[in-house]
């Protein structure tokens, strides 16, 4: 079971975060947020700590370059029973991050617009959510990781049965989602700009 004390939310269907983040933080789960779900978070009067804050480096280039950081994804990526991984992440001061709720830029939704523009369309291409969303489905084992909001009362539901953990069939099942919904993404962007 991976009991969950960090979650990483970052999102741009927002649809049904308030209760579940809501849930998390009354459960004294730590939510470190990017952009405008923190500041929607913070608006409902959840306890929210910024990105930028979490790595010590500010979002920068208009958003592109926000979550591709170390303290991102070492904390994702960190073998729990691995004696140099969980060194290094002390050495460098990273936290374990045991969550991550991530939904993608409407990629498909923007070129749906016969009148998109190329420029347009490049601009919706999701960087980082993806990026987190593969560092923490590879690592199932430690991480839960949720990219459809209609896993949010499930997950909330195993949670409270089982001390805030969520078992690893579970995380498995997720993380399948997440290549899934990740190969599809890639698909959708190659066959627009190879048109």
């Amino acid at each position: 079971m991976n009991t969950i004390k960090t979650a990483l939310i970052s999102l741009s269907d927002k649809d049904g975060i308030i209760p579940f983040a809501r849930f998390l933080s009354q459960n004294g789960v730590q939510i470190i947020s990017t952009g405008g779900t923190a500041k929607l978070l913070k608006e409902n009067g959840i306890s929210v700590k910024d990105i930028s804050d979490h790595t010590g480096f500010p979002e920068i280039m208009d958003g592109r370059v926000k979550t591709l950081h170390p303290k991102v994804h070492g904390g994702l990526l960190a073998v729990r029973s691995n004696k140099n991984h969980m060194d290094t992440l002390a050495d460098h001061s990273i936290q374990l991050i045991d969550m991550v709720v991530v939904n993608l830029y409407p990629f498909e939704k923007t070129i749906a617009n016969p009148d998109v523009t190329m420029e347009e369309a490049i601009e919706n291409i999701d960087i980082g959510g993806p990026s987190m969303l593969r560092s923490a489905a590879k690592n199932y084992a430690s991480v839960t990781v949720i990219t459809d909001p209609d896993d949010y009362t499930r997950i909330e539901r195993e949670m409270e049965e089982n001390s805030m953990s969520v078992s690893v069939e579970t995380n498995k099942e997720l993380a399948c989602k997440v290549f899934k919904k990740t190969s599809a993404y890639d698909s959708t962007i190659y066959n627009f700009i190879n048109r």
